[in-house]
């Protein structure tokens, strides 16, 4: 007959088997070089920690909209939107909270990936950003 363990005993297996599987976890490098120079601080005895900080850094950018109309809108037209692109006019917004910047898609409904449910018209809207179709251009943005 077996003998029933304790919680204690449960746990204490629980947190052995979780420390040696995250022991064993293998480091994926983005390059050669980067296993190299762990290899070396291994070797030496140096302890580290890889790519386990985010450090928040900003970069001075200059932006151009497309079209700036004499009304003082700001349009910005896109076909493929990318996250480098949303990044900018999020940046943009921010730091010109009084400019009237307007975007104008080939597809508004285009998700923003293949596995996100959002689209480009959706983003907008959860940013507070005007949005239209092409086909779609209101008047009243152009006069």
């Amino acid at each position: 007959m077996k003998k029933k363990t304790s919680k204690e005993d449960s746990l204490e297996w629980a947190q052995k088997a979780f420390n040696k599987l995250k022991e064993s976890k293998t480091i994926k490098y983005r390059s050669k070089l980067e296993e190299n120079v762990a290899n070396l601080l291994q070797g030496l005895g140096v302890s580290y920690e890889y790519e386990s900080t985010r450090v928040p850094y900003t970069i001075q950018h200059h932006y151009c909209p497309d079209f700036i109309l004499p009304n003082h809108v700001l349009l910005e037209t896109k076909g493929y939107w990318d996250a480098a692109d949303r990044r900018k006019i999020l940046a943009v917004k921010k730091d010109n909270p009084y400019l009237d910047l307007r975007m104008v898609f080939q597809s508004p409904y285009n998700k923003i990936n293949k596995k996100s449910k959002t689209t480009y018209a959706m983003w907008c809207e959860k940013h507070d950003i005007p949005w239209t179709s092409y086909h779609n251009i209101p008047l009243e943005w152009l006069i």
